[in-house]
């Protein structure tokens, strides 16, 4: 009885740190999310400007006629 006892402490005792180990990464991956969301806005303001920078480049040029 005492030896099921002290084995099912053991498994208690491994899912609880598989739990902690767990929870751990999923906190790393949260960061990871919201560092990546936080690039990806940076990235899609740069490509905003750019088109921006781009179409007021395109409008300076001058009419190309027909041959």
């Amino acid at each position: 009885m005492m030896s099921s006892l002290d084995s099912f402490e053991r498994k208690i005792d491994q899912l609880l740190a598989i739990m902690e180990s767990l929870r751990d990464e999923n906190e790393m991956l949260r960061l990871r999310v919201a560092s990546l969301e936080a690039e990806k806005m940076a990235l899609n303001s740069k490509i905003t400007t750019t088109c921006e920078r781009l179409a007021a480049l395109r409008d300076q040029l001058p009419e190309m006629s027909e041959p």
